[in-house]
């Protein structure tokens, strides 16, 4: 395959539209070691049938309907335009509530209004979630660490800079203690990640854009050939992904 055919390729990954936070189209082009933990299984081993719960940054709610928790005792979160729509579309005709978000510290419920809070990869204010949550109440947060991806970000971008360099295990439940939680349980772990082909890579990439920031196709071409070069010899570019639990309650 010559360089423009590969070169059209990528566009065509670099439009393609991401719904919810479903990664099926690039299925079997990338995959982890997988993450030492189950997020849903330590959720539902906390959650009660009665407990009001909140679900921030939602995505599509696909993890959420998995939980099968009541609909009429539960809210969802989300920013991303598309994802709202969806939201709207899936969740509110069950009787689920929907809230759009434009700031982080600032969720749109009453004091002490639930009795647990969960948060998948969702940026989170610690002071804005001890608010909304019920004394006792628990809050579960899976989150992505500032180490994610910095080996393949600094392939693709110059003098990359992560955002959050310094956010690990410790640091997060420093900022939680501080903020009237007790930790119950945490965990950390880097987990390889592995793209057989760019234009997966370039999908992954696309969307997660702060991790990747200014990158496109046009933009970073001679560096993705760089990647297919590697792929073709290798079968591979391997990363490194960060992720961190925390299970906590509000003293």
């Amino acid at each position: 395959m010559n360089v423009d055919e590969l070169k059209k390729i990528w566009l065509e990954e670099e439009a393609y539209v991401f719904k919810g936070w479903d990664f099926s189209h690039i299925h079997g082009r990338y995959d982890g070691e997988g993450i030492p933990w189950d997020y849903g299984s330590i959720v539902l081993s906390h959650l009660n049938d009665k407990y009001r719960l909140l679900d921030m940054g939602t995505g599509g709610g696909e993890f959420l309907l998995s939980l099968n928790h009541q609909h009429n005792l539960t809210c969802v979160t989300e920013a991303y335009p598309p994802n709202v729509e969806l939201c709207r579309e899936r969740l509110e005709p069950l009787g689920i509530i929907v809230k759009q978000i434009y700031e982080d510290d600032n969720l749109p419920f009453d004091d002490e209004y639930f009795d647990i809070v969960i948060n998948r990869h969702e940026y989170y204010e610690e002071s804005e979630v001890s608010r909304v949550l019920k004394k006792g109440g628990l809050f579960i947060t899976q989150q992505i660490g500032g180490k994610n991806n910095y080996d393949l970000s600094c392939r693709l971008i110059d003098d990359f800079r992560p955002q959050f360099p310094d956010f690990d295990l410790k640091n997060a439940a420093d900022k939680l203690e501080k903020n009237g939680f007790k930790i119950l349980d945490g965990e950390e772990s880097l987990i390889p990640v592995r793209f057989y082909d760019v234009g997966a890579f370039v999908y992954f990439a696309k969307i997660i854009q702060w991790e990747f920031p200014g990158f496109s196709v046009e933009s970073c071409f001679d560096k993705l050939c760089g990647l297919q070069k590697e792929i073709e010899e290798n079968g591979v570019v391997q990363g490194t992904e960060h992720r961190l639990i925390i299970v906590s309650t509000k003293l």
